[in-house]
């Protein structure tokens, strides 16, 4: 080993002890050392964990460093996890990533923010990632300019990270993306994001309606699922449809939004899947035949009732319960 370790000033006798252990030329006993001095949360300790990331000749030792920087969010702290994202091993840069995705101060955005400039992927992605939950407003232009980036991993994240922002100017750019990109993923993510809509534009109808018909019931579900939370009665018709999709995941789906949406269209098309395998499609089409309330609503929850699944059979009380609440309130 031809790099050593320093001493830290201001440093107990306990703790100088790792010293010798970090200094130590078998990686497994630094190893030790580290995973110890991680597990101490002692901030004056920090630097070593720094020193091991950052100049460590063993890829188990940075890696281990890596994981215990995590919660930490010093501005050094963070820097250092950035530039490991670049670690010639994937392990090492992987747990960096893993590390920085626990972030949680508003103010680290700033910290994080000029490593959108960089070329490499799998930092970009990291942290686009890291940035998501931070919400950082004052970046938008800077995200919104990666959502067309050549990789696909990377504009997963970016659009992620758009839609995390919940901007009204973001809601074209999303649209458009879950339209015509051509990762399905990608569209996906851009499809969910269109819940944060303050106002439904034709646009966004058009990339519902569009992503409704995809080819990936991953991204036929996400839209079913993003209609009902916009409450797009405009879309009743394809939903209703989509109850008979060959993916049972995109009916549950359709079926749940279509009782936010209160449907009567949709009753006589819900029964069908009253008789499909699995049970948590038929609790669904119980407690959205619930909120839709009609009187045949009602009777086709009633001829249900004995339903060989008991979670089934408890939506289908709920289901009734609510109807019956509601006709109560009505008449007082």
């Amino acid at each position: 080993m031809s790099f050593y370790y320093q001493a830290l000033d201001d440093i107990d006798e306990y703790n100088q002890e790792f010293l010798a252990q970090l200094n130590h030329a078998d990686e497994k006993i630094r190893f030790v050392a580290l995973m110890n001095i991680g597990d101490e949360e002692n901030p004056d300790l920090l630097p070593w964990l720094h020193t091991a990331l950052q100049h460590d000749s063993s890829a188990l030792v940075r890696e281990e460093a890596a994981k215990k920087l995590e919660s930490w969010e010093d501005q050094t702290s963070l820097q250092v996890l950035a530039q490991a994202l670049f670690d010639a091993d994937l392990n090492v840069r992987q747990a960096a990533s893993q590390s920085l995705s626990e972030v949680k101060n508003v103010a680290s955005a700033q910290i994080l923010a000029p490593y959108l400039k960089h070329t490499d992927t799998f930092a970009l992605s990291a942290i686009l990632r890291a940035l998501k939950p931070l919400r950082p407003q004052q970046l938008f232009e800077e995200i919104s300019a990666l959502v067309h980036h050549e990789d696909a991993f990377v504009r997963r994240e970016a659009v992620s990270a758009l839609s995390w922002l919940q901007q009204d100017q973001a809601i074209t750019i999303l649209a458009k993306i879950a339209e015509t990109d051509t990762d399905d993923e990608v569209r996906r993510i851009a499809t969910g994001g269109l819940a944060y809509s303050q106002n439904i534009s034709v646009e966004v109808i058009q990339a519902l309606q569009h992503s409704l018909t995809s080819e990936s019931w991953q991204l036929r579900m996400e839209a079913a699922l993003t209609i009902g939370k916009l409450r797009i009665v405009q879309l009743e018709a394809p939903l209703i449809h989509a109850v008979s999709d060959l993916y049972w995941q995109v009916r549950i789906a359709a079926v749940r939004s279509l009782g936010l949406l209160k449907s009567h269209l949709a009753v006589a098309h819900l029964t069908d899947n009253f008789k499909h395998e699995i049970s948590n499609l038929r609790k669904e089409v119980a407690l959205a035949l619930g909120e839709i309330g009609t009187a045949e609503a009602q009777k086709i929850l009633e001829q249900h009732q004995n339903d060989p699944d008991p979670e089934v059979r408890k939506a289908i009380r709920i289901g009734l319960n609510q109807i019956g609440e509601v006709k109560y309130a009505n008449q007082t």
